[in-house]
């Protein structure tokens, strides 16, 4: 047994993170994913005895594990959405904020999956496309993953889930023509090199430790989108975006520091704002760029969130008098 455990483990190892990634896009959520990387690897590990290389690699008989590991968890559960998959953009930054009771979809920070994944990847993991699989039914999502992140055989998928390849042809033509649009306009998305995307996130984070919502401004598109999982209300244009971001500094003062970090891939900021002597998670922001402005901000106020990124509180430098 110690010998399979350690042969298992060996084997197994250069995957898991690449499992986690599947396991994400599949669920949306990071502590589900991981979960179920966990259930993925004691299913493998108590039929790796029967594993036959022949009939399957190991890195396709450990996603075929994966994916029906999610589809029995996926089922008679709610997606995952963000609040523009469920309402439509609220024109008044001032008026009042209503809170959906629903499971939300979660960034996944980049530091838990394979750098070659992200690099590799990395459209397949922008959040706005890991929001649109959710909206796919979970056969279909699993058949998109499998096809086109993968890159398996409709051969290959249907063994996975049990069907034929007519049917995965089928299923994907479905799946790709709900996704068309939105995929569409992500790869229309165009990232400026990363030392130009560096400097823009710099003079973003730097407006705003400094309150200054017209410097702030500038740094947008004019359709720039703002929204606030688990607030409904979101935000579509550069005016409205600033007076939202101009009332938060009004509830919460002006005292911020904001730590850069990375999700799906994409540029994102761990905001801190001033709590007495210390500096306090607020939100975990991921920004899309494109046209060398930020498009997109979602903006994540969740304990989980911050779990799963390692936000915690930490000592002010001033003691407040």
């Amino acid at each position: 047994m110690t010998v399979i455990s350690e042969d298992f483990d060996r084997r197994t190892r250069p995957y898991r993170r690449e499992l986690l990634a599947h396991c994400y896009r599949m669920l949306g959520s990071v502590h589900e994913a991981e979960d179920l990387v966990q259930e993925t690897l004691l299913r493998a590990w108590r039929a790796f005895d029967r594993y036959d290389p022949d009939r399957a690699s190991l890195r396709t008989w450990l996603h075929r594990i994966a994916t029906n590991a999610c589809l029995t968890a996926l089922r008679g559960r709610a997606r995952r959405p963000l609040p523009s998959d469920l309402v439509a953009p609220n024109p008044d930054p001032d008026g009042h904020l209503v809170v959906g009771e629903v499971p939300w979809l979660q960034p996944v920070p980049d530091a838990l999956l394979d750098p070659a994944t992200v690099v590799v990847a990395r459209g397949s993991l922008r959040l706005a496309l890991v929001a649109a699989l959710q909206l796919l039914p979970a056969r279909q999502r699993a058949i998109l993953i499998l096809r086109d992140v993968l890159g398996q055989s409709a051969a290959e998928v249907a063994e996975t889930l049990a069907t034929t390849p007519a049917a995965v042809n089928s299923g994907l033509q479905w799946a790709r023509a709900r996704l068309g649009a939105v995929a569409v306009r992500e790869e229309q998305v165009a990232e400026p090199a990363d030392p130009d995307r560096r400097a823009l996130v710099d003079r973003y984070v730097a407006a705003f430790e400094r309150a200054d919502v017209a410097a702030l401004t500038r740094l947008l598109t004019a359709d720039a989108v703002l929204e606030m999982p688990p607030v409904l209300n979101w935000y579509a244009g550069r005016e409205r975006y600033g007076r939202f971001i101009a009332r938060v500094f009004a509830m919460r003062g002006t005292d911020w520091r904001m730590l850069p970090t990375a999700a799906n891939g994409q540029p994102a900021l761990a905001a801190y704002v001033r709590d007495g002597n210390a500096y306090v998670p607020h939100t975990l922001q991921v920004l899309t760029v494109d046209r060398g402005r930020i498009s997109r901000n979602v903006v994540f106020q969740d304990r989980a969130v911050f779990a799963a990124f390692g936000l915690t509180p930490f000592p002010a430098t001033v003691p407040v008098s």
